[in-house]
């Protein structure tokens, strides 16, 4: 007789910072089955290994590694198993009016149903994963997480065709976000503070902000805090103390980030 396996238990990923947002994984989904149901959010999510059967309002598919599904609020679906074959998962459940004004920035009025319910697009799929990376670490900030989230759902409206609005010139706000960025990088921004500055959308913020300074809002941040570090190592400032005041999770997270900005650690900087 062959051992009988632990049912399969999911990891629900949540973050009151960010309520926009929900995640779901399965790393075994061999014994789970669903009926089929529909949610009142927007469902994005990929299979990471095996395949499944994916229903589709009417439709039926066999879905395997590299594929995203996409369901639309109030799409009858389904995933299931395949004669008991290995198969995963992760999974996003995003709110319809956060999405919608995402979409804004893309020059769509409101929130607007996806055309697609599936795509075997590679990036599409690589940046869903890295979207999931970055939510579940707990050592990054919301700043971060927050930005990636919007970044992807940029993405996924240019890869689904639904993004070809050009940007307007917004150099003056961008740079009003910069300049509270440099007044408040040694504690933990939010986005919605950074857009409340510059008096523009979150969605519109990333972007702009990125095509005027060739970085994100957090990645000038980061860099901020890097440019104070040096200038604290220079002083003789003790690293641990620097890690602290700069923002940084603890001096581990600070000699990674430092060595990745300036392939050094800070004690080789400051000798």
């Amino acid at each position: 007789m062959k051992p009988q396996r632990k049912p399969e238990i999911p990891l629900f990923w949540r973050d009151p910072e960010l309520p926009f947002i929900e995640a779901r994984s399965i790393s075994d989904g061999r014994k789970l089955c669903y009926s089929r149901h529909s949610h009142e959010v927007f469902s994005i999510g990929a299979i990471t290994a095996g395949q499944s059967t994916y229903l589709h309002e009417k439709t039926r598919h066999t879905i395997a590694t590299g594929t995203v599904v996409l369901m639309n609020p109030g799409d009858v679906h389904a995933c299931n198993p395949i004669d008991d074959k290995p198969w995963s998962y992760i999974m996003f459940y995003v709110d319809a009016h956060w999405l919608g004004r995402v979409q804004q920035a893309c020059g769509v009025e409101g929130f607007q149903p996806v055309p697609a319910i599936q795509s075997a697009d590679p990036e599409l799929f690589s940046r869903l994963l890295d979207l999931y990376r970055v939510l579940t670490d707990p050592t990054l900030q919301s700043l971060e997480k927050h930005e990636t989230a919007i970044a992807f759902f940029v993405l996924m409206q240019q890869r689904l065709g639904q993004c070809d609005a050009p940007l307007k010139k917004a150099s003056q706000k961008v740079e009003r976000a910069a300049r509270y960025i440099n007044a408040h990088f040694l504690r933990a921004v939010r986005l919605e503070e950074i857009c409340q500055a510059a008096s523009l959308s979150q969605a519109y913020l990333i972007r702009a902000f990125e095509q005027h300074y060739h970085m994100t809002p957090h990645a000038y941040l980061i860099n901020r805090r890097i440019q104070h570090a040096q200038a604290q190592l220079r002083a003789g400032q003790p690293i641990a103390a620097i890690a602290q005041q700069s923002g940084f999770a603890d001096q581990a997270h600070f000699q990674r980030v430092f060595k990745k900005h300036l392939a050094a650690t800070p004690g080789q900087y400051r000798q």
